[in-house]
């Protein structure tokens, strides 16, 4: 049954294409721009915006004894969290979040593709 499925997964196109132009990390190698920088930080941004603002949120709903705090702040922040998120992949660029997949595709697709010998057993040492 997960041979079936990995034979299905390997004959889509991405996969094929992934497989057949040898995609590798080389793109990061290159310095990056300003742009995936500030990419970068606004990714870091939203990090520290989703759990450590809904733990904040947590304890002062805890202290002042206004559970609604929690409730309605905490899926509040976690949605800005997720929407700065978004905004700093997008600044970012999607050409490294493409290498990165293609390539990590194609060497795990490499690896259940191969066939496994089967195991051997150890040898038993004499007179044990």
């Amino acid at each position: 049954m997960i041979k079936r499925l990995v034979r299905r997964i390997a004959d889509t196109r991405y996969v094929r294409s992934a497989l057949s132009e040898q995609t590798d990390l080389s793109l990061f190698k290159q310095k990056p721009t300003p742009r995936v920088i500030w990419g970068l930080i606004i990714v870091g941004i939203s990090y520290t915006i989703g759990w450590p603002l809904i733990t904040l949120l947590g304890f002062v709903a805890a202290c002042t004894g206004r559970p609604l705090i929690l409730a309605v702040g905490g899926p509040v922040a976690y949605g800005l969290s997720h929407l700065v998120f978004i905004l700093g992949a997008y600044v970012a660029g999607a050409q490294y979040a493409h290498a990165f997949l293609r390539w990590s595709t194609r060497i795990l697709m490499k690896k259940l593709l191969v066939p496994q010998a089967p195991h051997q057993d150890k040898k038993q040492i004499p007179g044990n």
